[in-house]
């Protein structure tokens, strides 16, 4: 559960940082860490995209009953 709120945080990241180069043409992953080639932005990418496969498996697990 730990990993798919992870997985989540770094999607919304992914997805703020897009909305943000398609509006503004401003990429602030790239801003933050030192350009789109970088070492440091090219693992928030790479981590970004992993959190994004990870959470294609949200979309077919069984929803777990909350527990009372």
């Amino acid at each position: 559960m730990i990993m798919d709120k992870i997985a989540l945080l770094l999607v919304i990241i992914g997805a703020v940082n897009w909305g943000l180069v398609g509006i503004f043409s401003f990429d602030l992953v790239a801003a933050v860490f030192g350009g789109q080639t970088a070492m440091l932005s090219r693992i928030i990418y790479t981590l970004v995209g992993a959190a994004g496969l990870w959470c294609i498996s949200l979309l077919f697990r069984e929803r777990e009953m909350a527990r009372e």
